[in-house]
């Protein structure tokens, strides 16, 4: 769907369920999103790409490296939030497995999809979401050129009150 120099963003295959599993284990992966997850949940949110992909026609797209196909975790577009100061937003985010991080894959694959979504999409602006602790996710929010915008975070409403996770901040790029 979408190549760069070292890398495809494309569509779910059936053979991602095993990796993309062993990527939502890892403790150290899942630290500022949520506990680890089942293979089952884990498999569901794979489904669900999917369909957002057969309804909308992009999602948090597969992402692999071009030289082996290695399986390297995903990358793309979904909707905003429900609920929340984003949900008429279109979000990018991104999700890789620790030995992949530190080699520039999500600055190269998150830069192709902003791209894209401003080529395809009518969207005024692409928003980011993480947690203030999650120092690698919105410092790339900012190498990408997304600015900090206090007044659409929120509370993640798939979190239940009290968890640390719940408070999510927001970065913004407006349309070029």
């Amino acid at each position: 769907m979408i190549e760069t120099a070292r890398l495809v963003v494309r569509a779910w295959r059936d053979s991602d369920s095993a990796p993309f599993f062993r990527i939502n284990s890892d403790p150290e992966v899942m630290r500022h999103i949520r506990p680890s997850t089942t293979r089952e949940e884990s498999d569901s949110a794979i489904a669900r790409q999917r369909a957002m992909q057969a309804e909308l026609g992009h999602c948090f797209w597969a992402l692999e490296r071009r030289e082996d196909g290695a399986f390297l975790g995903f990358c793309g577009l979904r909707a905003g939030v429900p609920g929340t100061p984003i949900a008429d937003d279109i979000e990018i985010g991104w999700r890789l497995g620790r030995e992949h991080w530190g080699r520039g894959y999500a600055r190269e694959a998150a830069a192709a999809c902003l791209a894209w979504g401003f080529d395809r999409l009518a969207a005024p602006r692409i928003v980011a979401i993480t947690v203030a602790a999650n120092i690698r996710s919105w410092s790339l929010m900012e190498r990408l050129g997304m600015a900090r915008r206090s007044d659409l975070d929120f509370l993640h409403p798939a979190l239940p009150e009290g968890d640390p996770l719940r408070p999510h901040i927001t970065y913004v790029m407006d349309r070029p």
